[in-house]
């Protein structure tokens, strides 16, 4: 590669030679816990979520036993509430919104850019940190009397509830900085860190979505920040903001914590998005078609995420002028989406589709977040949502957009960059078959609560009428096939790391940037500045060495 005046790396004091490969030569915890390197930090992130989502995803196996039956299975009422309540917070504020972001992000997106690290890495350190002191205050209001108002909060509940909801508001209050960190760190990395040659229309669909959900995380994070500090100020000063006896309004609650909320969901979704771009383009042999538009509908997505918080309140006696209005802008914010489906779409035909667990991840991801998109059109539509309104429909929408959006495209993208973290390949047969159990239990779980919500089943509610018992049973099993496959996942990626045949620089024979160094990479990502001089998807124009480098020479000719 040619070469240009090196990005000068952000050198710890202990760092070794920036040409070592710093990730996988320890010299201990300590320097992992005082690194400045961005991939190791996104290592660390990643463990800490994958540990969250274990918690919340017991949670969540518990509550579906419990629904197994009607009237008590395992639990009682007030702890059945406190579980959907941790299952919910757990995934949500340490699990969904950090997923990519937080640990992909910082492992990736440096290196996508030619970057050496991010702009202001001891920054980021302190944003992983603080995201450990957050963890810590909800994890506290689990043993000092679990809070059981359900993840969203709600007044005058959460201001008169005996549980923790002060170390619960106040967990997620920190938490929220460090978002708003890694927000602001990836917006100047992104601006001023960009390789030579690497100018916008050169950007990898990863790093537009990366953009986009930065944007989201510094604009409205603050106000869930504000909205969580009122809350606590109300509880333990009794200042009456919510309180309707003082001259509050409870409602109020709801318009602040669903104007950073709804956003928030493209803080979750843009970056599965932007994975499932990668994979398509990887796996199909094609540039992304449409690619401007894709990177413009992630835009998009940010700044009408913040025009539609109103559809949650469909029934909370706002007036029928805003339902209205908020229904009408619901029906505009499904035009970015559905951009990116149908260029997906065509990015698919007549695509060279090497069906890989990650490109399953991606279909899987095409397909899921599809069927939530259009359960959603059910919702922004006021007749209709007089009736679904907090029934199990709603349940069932938002896990299909959030874990058939999300999650795939976080499954998906670990699998892709898998040997680029580790430097290790993984047992695919495997693999595929943990996605052939997560896909089966997954819709098993959630297409039988799309039923019964239908037909009046309420959310949240601990108990339910026998007829609803095999929807409910169903779900259940499900349930059980579903942690099966992540199990299967999880083995895998053990073995992987223990045993697991060592990684070429390039295994899927990707144009992706981010393949052109060593898996893993040094410490400084790059021996030296690369000068980017063609597109991420331009498969025509990325030389064989690029595409294949240390690859098998009978897999180099049939990939030809």
């Amino acid at each position: 590669m040619a070469t240009e005046a090196e990005i000068a790396p952000s050198h710890h004091h202990d760092e070794p030679d920036p040409n070592a490969n710093y990730l996988i030569a320890s010299k201990g915890v300590w320097s992992w816990l005082t690194t400045l390197d961005h991939k190791r930090i996104g290592v660390m992130y990643l463990i800490s979520v994958t540990l969250a989502f274990f918690m919340g995803g017991m949670f969540a196996l518990l509550i579906r036993l419990e629904l197994l039956t009607p009237g008590r299975t395992i639990m009682g009422a007030a702890t059945y509430n406190r579980v959907f309540t941790l299952h919910g917070a757990i995934m949500v504020f340490l699990f969904i919104i950090p997923s990519i972001p937080a640990a992909m992000g910082n492992f990736i997106l440096p290196i996508m850019l030619g970057a050496k690290d991010v702009a202001f890495p001891r920054l980021n350190l302190m944003s992983f940190y603080i995201y450990v002191i957050g963890a810590i205050f909800c994890l506290f209001s689990i043993v000092s009397g679990a809070v059981d108002t359900g993840w969203t909060f709600y007044t005058p509940y959460s201001t008169t509830s005996s549980s923790s909801v002060v170390s619960m508001t106040l967990g997620v209050f920190i938490l929220g900085f460090s978002s708003i960190l890694t927000g602001l760190n990836f917006i100047v990395t992104i601006h001023k860190l960009r390789a030579p040659g690497m100018h916008w229309r050169r950007l990898p669909l990863f790093v537009w979505g990366m953009y986009a959900t930065s944007v989201i995380q510094v604009l409205a994070t603050p106000v869930l920040a504000i909205t969580l500090a009122l809350l606590a100020m109300e509880k333990v000063l009794g200042l009456g903001i919510f309180d309707a006896s003082l001259g509050g309004d409870p409602v109020l609650f709801q318009h602040f914590f669903w104007f950073y909320s709804h956003p928030a969901v493209y803080i979750m979704i843009v970056p599965g998005m932007a994975i499932v771009s990668e994979l398509f383009a990887t796996f199909s042999r094609r540039a992304v078609f449409g690619y401007f538009a894709i990177a413009m509908s992630s835009l998009g997505l940010a700044l009408l995420g913040f025009l539609v918080w109103g559809h949650h309140m469909f029934t909370s006696g706002q007036s029928e002028f805003s339902t209205m209005v908020f229904s009408g802008l619901t029906m505009l914010v499904a035009i970015p989406s559905g951009v990116k489906v149908f260029n997906w779409t065509a990015t698919l035909y007549k695509g060279s589709i090497w069906l890989t667990t990650p490109m399953l991840y991606a279909l899987s991801f095409l397909v899921l977040f599809t069927i939530g998109g259009l359960t959603g059109l059910f919702l922004g539509t006021l007749s209709v949502d007089i009736h679904l309104h907090d029934t199990y429909f709603v349940v069932a929408h938002f896990h299909y957009v959030m874990m058939g959006g999300t999650v795939m495209g976080f499954l998906g993208g670990l699998l892709y960059w898998w040997p680029k973290i580790t430097g290790k390949l993984y047992n695919e047969p495997a693999a595929k078959v943990s996605w052939g159990f997560i896909f089966v239990g997954f819709n098993a779980v959630f297409i039988a609560q799309f039923i019964m919500g239908s037909r009046g089943m309420p959310r949240r509610y601990y108990d339910y009428v026998p007829e609803f018992r095999p929807y409910h049973a169903f779900s259940t099993y499900g349930s059980w096939v579903l942690a099966v496959g992540f199990f299967i996942l999880a083995g895998v990626l053990i073995q992987s790391l223990l045993k697991g045949a060592k990684s070429p620089p390039n295994p899927w024979g990707s144009a992706g940037f981010e393949w052109n160094t060593s898996s893993p990479p040094i410490y400084s990502n790059f021996a030296e500045t690369p000068v980017i001089t063609r597109g991420p998807y331009d498969y025509h124009e990325a030389t064989e060495e690029e595409l294949f480098d240390g690859f098998p020479e009978d897999f180099k000719k049939t990939e030809s």
